[in-house]
């Protein structure tokens, strides 16, 4: 298969980097020219800086990588050529052009996967176990929080810079941090009502909220809670769900899932294998790409899922 990366930032060459170690190796990519990465590990690569130029090599697959505001023109004309595309989350800075997505896929016959790879993690993978066998009953409460200082993510660059920061490039906390919003959809099932609180709080030199709380409705009656922030120190990522018949704790820090039954009377825990780290789950989530491309499975993370959780993060803009 022919792989076009759209797009040589932080992720771009994390994706590039994962399908070579996967042993794909016939790779072009789309460059702006913008990124302030080291390019030594392009040589010998194909480069392209149109889209129409790229899109003329034939690529089976576009992994969509630019920044959040510019997703949707790369999406949609690989999907009128029929390419099987890897669009990185949020989808789009807004929804005025997902139909248009939708209608290209129908003509070009390609699919979506979207890139949450938080549905790859094994604790959280045993936690949905945990739900689907009733282990704590019927859930009634998740809480979700997440927490990071934005100038630590990428020490290279200038944090005003990043799309994350300028609300031109779609980004903000609510977006750039949606992942919540979407493994609790993954794990509880859908949301029927939804309201967001947010604010820019700390002292960063940024156009955006870097504070975002959502309220949440699942239509099995549950009730849950996302808080996401830029300026947190250290850095926090966990998730609590209450059940009828007992609790589960999930920390991102190390990965590691605890459930509590009534029925055992005590805490089981559950921990990823021996030697697991953050790049496991976008290897994961590649694998899966390259299946989704061969026709080997159908995406874990389609289309609405991510419309979905951008229609959640895109509360926020009534908070603006």
């Amino acid at each position: 298969m022919r792989f076009l990366i759209a797009g040589f930032g932080s992720i771009g060459r994390r994706h590039l980097r994962n399908l070579r170690s996967l042993g794909e190796e016939d790779i072009l990519l789309l460059r702006s020219g913008k990124s302030t990465l080291p390019t030594e590990e392009l040589a010998g690569l194909p480069v392209e800086t149109t889209l129409e130029a790229a899109l003329a090599h034939r690529p089976d697959v576009v992994i969509v990588a630019t920044p959040t505001a510019l997703h949707m023109p790369i999406a949609i004309a690989a999907a009128e050529a029929g390419c099987t595309i890897f669009l990185e989350k949020p989808i789009a800075e807004d929804l005025s052009r997902v139909e248009e997505l939708r209608s290209a896929l129908q003509r070009g016959g390609g699919q979506v996967l979207v890139g949450f790879q938080f549905r790859f993690h094994p604790g959280l993978q045993q936690v949905r176990t945990w739900l689907i066998e009733g282990a704590i009953g019927r859930p009634l409460l998740a809480n979700a929080e997440w927490g990071e200082y934005l100038p630590d993510w990428h020490p290279w660059e200038d944090y005003r810079q990043s799309y994350a920061a300028r609300a031109e490039l779609g980004g903000g906390v609510a977006r750039t941090l949606c992942h919540p919003l979407d493994y609790l959809r993954w794990l509880l099932g859908e949301v029927s009502w939804a309201q967001v609180r947010a604010a820019r709080l700390s002292d960063l030199e940024i156009n955006v909220e870097d504070w975002a709380e959502f309220a949440l409705r699942f239509e099995n009656g549950a009730r849950g809670r996302v808080s996401v922030n830029y300026f947190q120190r250290p850095a926090v990522h966990r998730l609590e769900i209450v059940g009828t018949q007992g609790s589960i704790r999930w920390d991102n820090s190390d990965g590691v899932a605890h459930c509590y039954s009534v029925d055992h009377g005590e805490w089981q825990t559950f921990s990823p294998p021996p030697g697991f780290e953050r790049n496991d789950l976008f290897l994961a989530q590649t694998r899966h790409l390259l299946a989704v491309a061969r026709g080997q499975e159908t995406p874990r993370c389609t289309l609405q899922d991510g419309v979905r959780a951008l229609e959640l993060a895109a509360l926020v803009d009534l908070q603006r």
